[in-house]
């Protein structure tokens, strides 16, 4: 028999009460502290430096340590608070920035469409395979990332390059050798090789949840397969288009490495763009307006893909 009451709660459960009020006496509840280690993180680590970059945009470039224009000077006790907007105003009128941007936006969206042309498929493949055929495929798709990235895209060079492994296997052929490095075509194929991985899984992970009642009522209705993949399996699948989308249209809008192994000189995106400024140019306050520009150029993307992605959960659940 134990020594307290059968009606009082354990121990355990008094102490967590114990906790409970403490953090009421403060302010503070269970949910408030369990997002505060997240908010704290994002804080420290994203919205600190955000805010520290975003400041050194507004100066000018100047020649010492630090390579900027301070912020705040003071002077007789005055202090006297300082913004430049001339880099902002340069990315708006130089059409070196302005053709950056828009072939990065051009490059990042076409990748995307190949990617979802290509893992739409696979994902649903993976998703109709035989349940014990799916562990493997997916580990099949997840594979490359068990190998460094930069290996991976230096591997395409070895394919890709004039003497490679294809223009050897044409050559076989009596076919002439086909120029694909340093051509915007080399940086579509490292893009979505890359990235593929990103797009098949939340395909996955929603076509893999499709009622296949849904499916089998429609057959039953009469309807083709491709009138039920039009009506049923495309909208259903929806939120996970849009996911992997983002998940493959965002880190392709920056991307440096790949454009600069199997890129050419008219190759130009933004992510060369910025390192030629903060290295090659030393000017800190403009790489610093061009991060934040293209921040502002992935973030409204995201808003209207996530504004789109909660339209249709919205719609599927009226229905």
């Amino acid at each position: 028999m134990s020594s307290y009451d059968i009606d009082s709660p354990p121990p355990r459960r008094r102490a967590w009460t114990g906790v409970e009020r403490a953090l009421a006496a403060v302010g503070l509840s269970g949910k408030a502290l369990v997002i505060a280690a997240p908010a704290i993180w994002l804080t420290v680590f994203f919205l600190v430096p955000l805010a520290v970059v975003f400041g050194i945009s507004l100066t000018l470039k100047q020649f010492g340590r630090p390579p900027y224009t301070p912020l705040l000077t003071t002077e007789e006790g005055t202090v006297q608070l300082t913004l430049h907007l001339n880099n902002y105003i340069r990315l708006f009128t130089d059409s070196l920035y302005v053709a950056a941007y828009l072939n990065s936006i051009k490059i990042a969206l076409i990748s995307t469409i190949i990617a979802l042309l290509i893992g739409y498929p696979m994902a649903y493949a993976i998703a109709r395979a035989p349940e014990r055929w799916r562990n493997i495929l997916l580990m099949l798709v997840i594979l490359p990332f068990w190998t460094s990235f930069l290996l991976r895209v230096y591997a395409l060079t070895g394919f890709m390059r004039g003497n490679g492994v294809i223009n050897q296997v044409l050559a076989v052929f009596g076919i002439e050798p086909l120029v694909m490095m340093q051509t915007d075509f080399a940086v579509y194929v490292g893009i979505v090789y890359t990235y593929l991985p990103f797009m098949i899984l939340p395909l996955y992970t929603n076509l893999v949840k499709l009622d296949g009642a849904l499916l089998e009522a429609s057959a039953d209705l009469g309807a083709r397969p491709a009138r039920t993949f039009l009506s049923i399996t495309l909208p259903l699948s929806m939120p996970g288009i849009i996911a992997g989308s983002m998940l493959v249209f965002i880190p392709a809008i920056g991307e440096f490495v790949i454009p600069s192994l199997l890129g050419g000189p008219s190759t130009l995106m933004i992510g060369r763009v910025l390192w030629d400024e903060f290295f090659a140019n030393t000017n800190w306050p403009r790489a610093a307006a061009v991060a934040i520009a293209m921040l502002v150029a992935v973030v409204v993307p995201v808003m209207l893909l996530q504004k789109a992605q909660d339209a249709v959960q919205d719609s599927g659940r009226t229905r």
